[in-house]
């Protein structure tokens, strides 16, 4: 799938913890499946009497259940099965008010076209089932773009929907034992580069207007473009996912919260041809209209590998504002940047607040960058007097090896980027440079940085206090898990 820049340089102990993670993403919480139990003449696909039986971890447990094969669903790979995935989630909905519903796709291939979730609703994967999208572009319907956009991200008009979608829904789970979802997105990534598309490609999951949102435990393949996208929505953990795209495929990001708050990534692997994660809130005077910030979000323990993007970006469309971001006990390999921020002139609105500690990267273009330059607008009607902040940026306890310069930081000259903070910080560069750090139009200090940062980060000294990292709570570190079992029955 890719090739790994400068191996000669990876130190063992990072190459241990990346898989160390890999491994955790697939093997999830413990007692995510523990048993699975068959009477004689049972089986696991329903042919024959018996009881299938296990226990997962989830948010919420279901009182009602369905397997994907009771409405007629086949596990070919060649069968469509968009009516049985419609069929299932439409009979699970009159459950929301009565304890739920939990759709089990069992294992096998899944073909189908694009289906919504409903609430009060979890779609657990068996560790052998693989959803695959349809490569039939005539089944995926035409949605109107998002609000926040004014258009599509990948030209004028309305987007394909979503793989697995849902709007205005409250407490919905995608997990499994590590099952797979599968984009089939090399056919979308041809059409794209070829423009071809007339319309914006879909994503894998898209979860617009809803509350409570647990996705763990699940690999995802291939999407068209982003793999995890909830936008206008609350109270969301992202957990154990493991993201996997050829790493020069277009805009396949890992996980964008946009116009989000209250979010929890933790535990998550991505392997992408773009951000790995990106915080965004909308897109010029779309997004300063619609007006929903992002804010309040947690990454923790998040690898990433994306040669020509970040570990973590936050922007370009940001014209909502952005702000509260913790990221901690970071790793990443051969990435182009471990922090961007993105803005322009005409994104208007600000990002603030974010602080980033314990970072362990190698093989990285740059380790900071910022810009106030990215120019990519939705249309001309933008406003020219829509100035974005940035300000309050910590960075913290970050090591860093065999990186071509250590950062570029790049404000705009009439609103500097300001309360910029960086200390404990170690960069190892691959080759001597004269200009390790290039700074322009932005403000702040420094403390224990190697090399030097610049002058307009004014150093401190070594005595000089860290930069802050919050210690109040943020607000999904009370969410906790529930043991749930699945049970169904076989008739003979």
């Amino acid at each position: 799938m890719m090739e790994l820049q400068g191996r000669s340089s990876i130190s063992l102990p990072l190459i241990l913890a990346t898989w160390l993670l890999v491994a955790a993403a697939f093997i999830g919480p413990a007692e995510c499946i523990r048993r699975k139990r068959q009477l004689p003449g049972g089986s696991e696909d329903g042919k024959g009497g018996g009881v299938e039986q296990f226990k997962y971890s989830a948010a919420a447990c279901r009182a009602h259940t369905a397997s994907l094969a009771d409405f007629g669903g086949v596990g070919d790979g060649a069968t469509s099965n968009t009516a049985a995935f419609h069929a299932a989630v439409s009979h699970l909905s009159q459950f929301a008010s009565d304890g739920g519903g939990l759709l089990f796709v069992p294992a096998g291939r899944w073909l189908t076209g694009p289906f919504n979730l409903t609430s009060s609703f979890t779609l657990f994967l068996h560790r052998d089932a693989v959803i695959l999208a349809t490569q039939d572009i005539k089944e995926w319907p035409i949605i109107d773009p998002l609000p926040s956009y004014g258009r599509g991200r990948d030209g004028p008009g309305g987007r394909y929907s979503s793989l697995i979608g849902g709007s205005n829904l409250t407490d919905v789970i995608i997990t499994g034992n590590n099952g797979t979802i599968d984009g089939q997105g090399a056919s979308w990534w041809s059409q794209f580069h070829s423009n071809k598309l007339k319309y914006t490609r879909g994503y894998l999951i898209e979860l617009m207007h809803s509350n409570q949102i647990f996705i763990s435990n699940l690999t995802l393949l291939n999407s068209p473009a982003w793999n995890i996208h909830p936008v206008y929505s609350s109270n969301i953990v992202v957990s154990g996912i493991t993201i996997l795209a050829p790493v020069h495929s277009p805009n396949t990001d890992g996980i964008n919260p946009d116009s989000c708050y209250n979010v929890r990534i933790e535990d998550c692997y991505i392997v992408s041809g773009d951000d790995c994660v990106a915080i965004k809130s909308g897109w010029d005077e779309y997004g300063i209209s619609y007006g929903m910030p992002s804010q309040h979000i947690v990454i923790r323990r998040l690898t990433c590998v994306s040669p020509t993007s970040a570990v973590i970006a936050l922007g370009s469309e940001m014209s909502g504002g952005i702000r509260d971001v913790r990221a901690e006990d970071i790793t990443a390999l051969n990435s182009e940047s471990g922090i961007r921020i993105k803005t322009a002139v005409g994104r208007g609105a600000y990002v603030k607040d974010v602080f980033v500690r314990r970072m362990n990267l190698n093989t990285m273009k740059w380790v900071f960058w910022m810009t106030g330059s990215y120019k990519s607008h939705p249309d001309d009607k933008y406003d020219p007097n829509a100035i974005p902040v940035v300000d309050g940026i910590s960075y913290s306890e970050v090591v860093a090896y065999n990186v071509t310069m250590a950062a570029r930081l790049e404000g705009i000259p009439s609103a500097p980027f300001t309360g910029i903070c960086v200390s404990n910080v170690t960069v190892q560069l691959a080759k001597s440079m004269k200009t390790p750090w290039y700074c322009a139009d932005v403000e702040g200090v420094s403390s224990g940085v190697t090399p030097s940062a610049c002058a307009s980060l004014a150093d401190q000294g070594a005595a000089a206090a860290p930069c802050p990292f919050p210690t109040d709570a943020s607000p999904m570190d009370g969410f906790q898990l529930q043991q749930c079992t699945y049970i169904k029955s076989y008739d003979a």
